[in-house]
Formats: structure tokens, C-alpha cells, sequence
């Protein structure tokens, strides 16, 4: 493995994607890789939705986004693992995000959780599919 290993979790339920992180660090531990940990705050730019919001609110999002995943990662990995984390908060498409800094890292590895699917699933397909339909590099499912 030559790139980092890319975890990407979702904040809004720290402990559903604790195991995931876990699995990822392992992974990344194996190979000698940097372990790198992303999660996306939505964009709601200039839809009818981002009117409702004042222009600090998005910097007070990925601002809490960015507490909430260093937490996250500090009680999976331990303070001193979780030094060595480059935590990444990204604003957009949780999917595309992803795809994008791993692409733009050169990524050996995603890590993505595959939680328990609703209906819309099924018609939409979820993040998790749509990262392993359009990845350039490998992806580990965890579930």
C-alpha cells in the first residue's frame, strides 16, 4: 500500500462508525499506511434551504463536525493513535466528497460502514454502493 487509508464516518451517530474506525486503524496499522478519517457536513449553498441559515452557520458546523470526529477518533484509537489521524471535514455530497480527497490523496484504501438499509436504499443506493460502484482504489465494507 503506497496511499492512505481513508475512513470515512458519519458524526450525526459517533458510536454506529466507532467499530468502523477501528477496523480502519487495523488495517492501516497492517500495511504501515497514514490513516486518514473524513466526514461531510451538507451543503445547502444556495438552495431554498440555505436561506434559512446565517452565513456563520456553516463555519459553526464544520467547526462542531471537526470536534465531534477528533472525539470519535480519540475514544476508537486512544489520544496518542489518534495524533497520527489527519482528520478531514468536507462540505458537499458525502459520496462525491469522499471519492474526490481520495482521488486527490491517491488513496490505497477507503473504509466505509454499511448500516442497515431503509427502503429508500434500495431505489436510491446508499453512500457505501456508490463509493465501491466509482472508487479508483479498493474498498473495505465493514459491517
Amino acid at each position: 500500500m503506497t496511499g492512505p487509508v481513508l475512513c470515512a464516518v458519519d458524526i450525526s451517530n459517533e458510536n454506529r462508525d466507532r467499530h468502523v474506525l477501528e477496523v480502519a486503524a487495523r488495517l492501516a496499522e497492517m500495511e504501515g499506511a497514514q490513516l486518514d478519517v473524513i466526514t461531510v457536513v451538507p451543503d445547502y449553498g444556495m438552495s431554498v434551504v440555505g436561506s434559512y441559515f446565517d452565513k456563520s452557520h456553516h463555519d459553526k458546523a464544520v467547526q462542531e463536525a471537526r470536534r465531534r470526529l477528533d472525539a470519535l477518533a480519540e475514544a476508537a484509537l486512544g489520544a496518542e493513535a489518534n495524533k497520527k489521524v489527519r482528520h478531514i471535514v468536507a462540505t458537499g455530497n458525502a459520496y462525491q466528497e469522499i471519492l474526490h480527497v481520495a482521488e486527490t490523496d491517491g488513496a490505497s484504501l477507503i473504509v466505509v460502514g454499511a448500516h442497515k438499509p431503509d427502503f429508500r436504499d434500495y431505489l436510491l443506493g446508499p453512500h457505501a454502493a456508490r463509493i465501491v460502484r466509482h472508487a479508483g482504489c479498493s474498498v473495505h465494507v465493514v459491517r
